[in-house]
């Protein structure tokens, strides 16, 4: 199946697309979007060209489990596109998944322009890759 992953931010988004036996998860891009509006637009479109069977929105919710205001919005954003695009989507906890992203871009000393679009893609391939790591533990598969 193919699932696409997305770490949705206020300026950028990033995306992930694994292979179609879920195997490998790889960067598919950065969404640069001047509103919320068109950011969901600009990603609808982006996850049908990618041909995606399922959509995994991070879900950046406190330490302590609870939703915040952003927790919220990236919800409400993955409900809006799977409405958008009929494609079904669900949420998953990203907790860190932006600071180990940090970590990796550190480590491999990328910096300048290059980082903010690197660490948004690096981040959705993340949690696409815990997605899938999950899902493969609990059996569930093609």
């Amino acid at each position: 199946m193919i699932i696409v992953g997305i770490d949705f931010g206020d300026a950028r988004t990033g995306i992930a697309v694994c292979d179609k036996y879920e195997m490998m998860a790889t960067e598919a891009g950065c969404v640069a979007a001047p509103s919320y509006k068109k950011a969901l637009e600009l990603v609808g479109a982006r996850v049908k060209e990618l041909g995606a069977e399922l959509i995994v929105v991070g879900d950046p919710v406190n330490m302590n489990g609870t939703a915040g205001p952003r927790s919220e919005k990236c919800r409400a954003f993955a409900r809006e596109l799977a409405e958008l695009t009929g494609i079904p989507t669900e949420t998953v906890d990203e907790r860190l998944t932006t600071v180990e992203a940090h970590r990796i871009l550190n480590d491999n000393n990328v910096r300048g322009k290059k980082r903010k679009a690197t660490v948004d893609t690096l981040s959705a391939r993340l949690i696409l890759e815990d997605f899938l790591k999950r899902r493969k533990n609990q059996g569930i598969g093609p």
